[in-house]
């Protein structure tokens, strides 16, 4: 029988930025963990129970399961246009083209049909048509969450740089894996429709499904993945941190470029290092930044493998062919530099236009702009929740390290696929 312990979202990049250990309740980095939360603890409680009482409190947990895109509340309002902050000063043209990357994948259905389709119409559009459109075309609604609060927690993540080799070396010696053979991945719904979109993840030990391989044991070569080695790289820091980022490019040594990207996990719970190191002491809360983790690895050296080991969850890759322009997202359509948001696909449909009212990292300025929600995270969660796509290399990583802002959002809509309110 399976023990089902942990709830995750689906997502094509695992993990929001690591280091982000302020956030409120349910979000990455908080103090319970965010996977107990939605699906598990309403939709699916009944068949939870069933499973968990088959479960003994010796044993461990099997999987991770992927709720299915549903609201489990809802956190929207109807709004005004001259609610959104500058609306009508700010810039949308660079919004366009991540927008037509949502209409590629939502032009044939309901609802949206009608406004992609006035979207082919529009030819090199200004600035005053562009806005026309959305207004034309869209209704906004602010998002709220469950305590009638408006701010939430604004992130970043982006695509880093690492350095590789397609064989090991005394350079290169921590490796990029594939997915393994002997990873089972279930999908529920085949059973249990109620359960769509919820897969397990874990490895058959005799006649038993067991919990796959952990963080500490993958390393330590207890796992049998022994020629799934994509890559080798020299920095086992930011190995971890592309795995918390799902996508990135490793340079060669000829200087050409290999791009990868998420494409399973471990099924194991994430637990954030950069809350252990304020746990130990290590690090002030506010100190907690990817880049001040990567500075106390360097300084500690015989303490990261223990470290990273605190964080059971392990993300496998694939090669992604040289002509993709960007990471692709959990919408299935390439990311847009700046201009494409991970939120909570429960709260927000995959696709839709947000506008985002928040500030740039370690600083009050304003930031306020049309963003898409084309992406996910395991530690997005929350209706007021968003992750800022900064883009690839080491100006946007700056970026994205140090993002951790508070902020407001607002849905566009399309007219006639409006979300139905309680009263």
């Amino acid at each position: 029988m399976f023990c089902i312990s942990r709830i995750l979202s689906k997502s094509v990049r695992p993990e929001s930025v690591e280091g982000q250990v302020s956030s409120p309740p349910s979000v990455h980095g908080s103090t319970s963990s965010p996977r107990t939360e939605g699906f598990c603890g309403r939709r699916a409680a009944p068949l939870i129970l069933i499973l968990l009482a088959a479960c003994t409190a010796s044993k461990p947990p099997v999987i991770i399961a992927t709720p299915a895109d549903t609201a489990t509340y809802p956190p929207f309002a109807v709004s005004k246009w001259e609610m959104l902050p500058d609306w009508q000063t700010i810039n949308l043209q660079p919004a366009w083209a991540a927008f037509w990357q949502s209409c590629n994948a939502l032009k044939n259905k309901p609802g949206w049909q009608p406004v992609c389709a006035r979207a082919h119409e529009l030819t090199q559009p200004d600035n005053a048509s562009l806005r026309a459109f959305f207004e034309e075309g869209f209704t906004p609604y602010q998002v709220f969450n469950p305590d009638g609060s408006s701010q939430g927690l604004i992130t970043g993540y982006y695509e880093p740089r690492l350095y590789g080799s397609r064989v090991k070396t005394a350079r290169f010696r921590y490796p990029l894996y594939g997915v393994p053979d002997d990873l089972l991945t279930i999908d529920l719904s085949e059973l249990y429709p109620q359960l769509k979109g919820l897969r397990l993840r874990g490895r058959v030990q005799g006649n038993r499904v067991v919990p796959y391989f952990n963080r500490g044991e993958i390393d330590n070569g207890k796992a049998p993945l022994q020629g799934r080695e994509l890559l080798w790289v020299d920095n086992a820091v930011d190995l971890f941190f592309l795995q918390v980022q799902g996508s990135g490019r490793v340079e060669l040594p000829d200087g050409s470029l290999v791009k990868i990207g998420y494409a399973e996990q471990n099924g194991h719970p994430y637990n954030s290092i950069g809350k252990k190191l304020v746990d130990m002491g290590a690090l002030k809360l506010e100190e907690a930044s990817m880049q001040n983790i990567k500075l106390w690895a360097q300084k500690n050296p015989d303490k990261l493998d223990n470290l990273l080991e605190h964080n059971p969850s392990y993300v496998f890759f694939r090669e992604l062919p040289d002509s993709l322009p960007a990471p692709v997202g959990a919408l299935g359509v390439p990311l847009t530099n700046e201009y494409s948001l991970a939120v909570d696909s429960r709260t927000i449909p995959l696709g839709a236009p947000v506008f985002l009212s928040t500030t740039y990292p370690s600083s009050g300025e304003s930031l306020n702009r049309l963003m898409l929600a084309q992406d996910t995270g395991g530690a997005i969660k929350g209706a007021v929740r968003g992750d800022f796509f900064w883009g690839f290399g080491d100006q946007a990583g700056a970026q994205a390290g140090r993002m951790k802002q508070q902020g407001q959002m607002w849905v566009l809509f399309p007219k006639g696929a409006e979300p139905a309110l309680n009263p």
